[in-house]
């Protein structure tokens, strides 16, 4: 089917986790226990039978009748969508494990009958992603700063947003938000005049841009980075799906910043699910006078205040959640000369980074599955490492892949390379003694 994330997943799959993204609200978790525990082909024909367990007939005997699988793939193919389901390689398997992880601990008072569902959403991993957009989902989940904060958003907020978000996309970092006004928007925005990768998650069906006067951001979104929702097409940006759409904001990030949030705002249900997950929340302070950074003070003055960090640049936000060695300032020409430098810049980067860096192929680049068989680390920790090697000037990519840097392949003369960061390049000249 055109729909499908991968021509590895059968037909009967694809359509049964259609028909339980339909069936069924987001974030249920009698639901999605049922689903783990029979598979999504006999859950799906149980739901259409009525045989199930009574948590399971209430979430879904609204739908049960009506749900129609084949259309709405038929509506997602029609409109560029994807159905990414937990049976695909594109599936955020390393961003939704802990989500996984938050329900499985809350599964025994479920069972129990003890638990109470959250109005925020409980953290559960949804059962399927309608996705649009040329970015492959698993390797868009690695390294991402959500952005999020008030839709009355001031020009304060608005300038605080466009810096960081301009700055961590320059860096490689994919920013994620939820394409409303305010906070969000100019966080997609500035992504995109980075020229980064920015993801979209939305609220509703991704064939209705929500709010309307952002539908040109949406497809702006969409033709580089990602457009993201666990609601089929067709489906309302209702109130309850927005609450429980931030957990994936949460958790399709490394770490969230909350710019600005009054004190009912909807982005501090968003840092909830970040703490809840474990993931490092950030916020902004604000002007002491001004009702839209209320939130962000309370989180870093309240209950949350240890494990809320606040941040007020690009540098902070790569302290809390950077890959050691990022952010390193390359210093000027003449000291940069110096082989002692590039061992120290070497020596500042994660164990992790330094092995990767070990096995950088000098001649043949190599992508990043190659890499994580020469050097025997999953795939997504060298996709972790590649962006502080590549900011440090040590790798240098190629529409092949990646290989070591130019300076670093030639002993006799050592030539002067141009090393990026995000606003400077530095002139680097490696010296003698350099690997090769």
């Amino acid at each position: 089917m055109s729909a499908s994330s991968s021509e590895s997943v059968s037909d009967e799959v694809l359509v049964a986790r259609a028909f339980l993204c339909r069936v069924a609200e987001p974030a249920c978790v009698p639901m999605w226990d049922f689903v783990r525990r029979e598979g999504p082909l006999v859950a799906a024909a149980a739901i259409r039978s009525g045989d199930v367990p009574d948590e399971v007939a209430a979430a879904t005997a609204a739908r049960r009748a009506s749900a129609d699988p084949e259309a709405d793939l038929e509506a997602g193919a029609r409109h560029g969508m994807r159905l990414v389901v937990p049976e695909s390689p594109e599936w955020p398997h390393f961003a939704l494990a802990a989500l996984e992880a938050a329900v499985l601990r809350l599964l025994p008072s479920y069972r129990a009958g003890s638990a109470q569902r959250r109005e925020g959403g409980d953290p559960v991993p949804p059962l399927g992603l309608w996705v649009k957009g040329p970015v492959n989902l698993a390797a868009a989940a690695v390294r991402g700063a959500a952005i999020v904060g008030s839709r009355a958003a001031t020009a304060y907020g608005e300038h605080v947003t466009a810096e960081l978000s301009y700055g961590l996309a320059a860096r490689g970092f994919d920013i994620v938000s939820g394409g409303a006004y305010g906070i969000d928007a100019a966080a997609h925005r500035a992504a995109l005049s980075a020229e980064g990768q920015t993801i979209l998650v939305s609220a509703g069906g991704l064939d209705r841009p929500y709010p309307p006067g952002n539908a040109a951001l949406h497809e702006r979104v969409a033709a580089t980075g990602l457009l993201v929702s666990e609601n089929p097409p067709g489906a309302a940006p209702h109130r309850h799906r927005f609450l429980t759409r931030n957990r994936l904001i949460a958790s399709l990030a490394t770490g969230t910043v909350v710019v600005e949030a009054a004190s009912r705002s909807g982005a501090l249900n968003t840092a909830r699910h970040c703490l809840l997950l474990g993931r490092t929340l950030m916020a902004v302070p604000g002007p002491v006078t001004s009702p839209m950074s209320a939130g962000c003070h309370a989180l870093l003055r309240g209950d949350t205040a240890e494990r809320t960090v606040l941040v007020a640049s690009v540098e902070h936000v790569l302290e809390a959640i950077g890959t050691a060695g990022e952010g390193i300032d390359m210093g000027s020409d003449d000291a940069a000369t110096t082989p002692d430098l590039l061992r120290q810049r070497i020596d500042l980067l994660d164990a992790r980074a330094r092995r990767v860096f070990d096995g950088l192929p000098v001649r043949k680049p190599a992508r990043e599955d190659e890499l994580a068989q020469r050097v025997g680390l999953p795939a997504v920790e060298v996709i972790r490492a590649l962006p502080a090697l590549r900011l440090a000037g040590l790798v240098e990519s190629t529409d092949e892949g990646f290989r070591l840097a130019a300076a670093f392949r030639k002993r006799s003369p050592p030539p002067r390379m141009r090393v990026a960061g995000p606003d400077t390049a530095t002139a680097v000249n490696p010296g003698p003694g350099a690997p090769t």
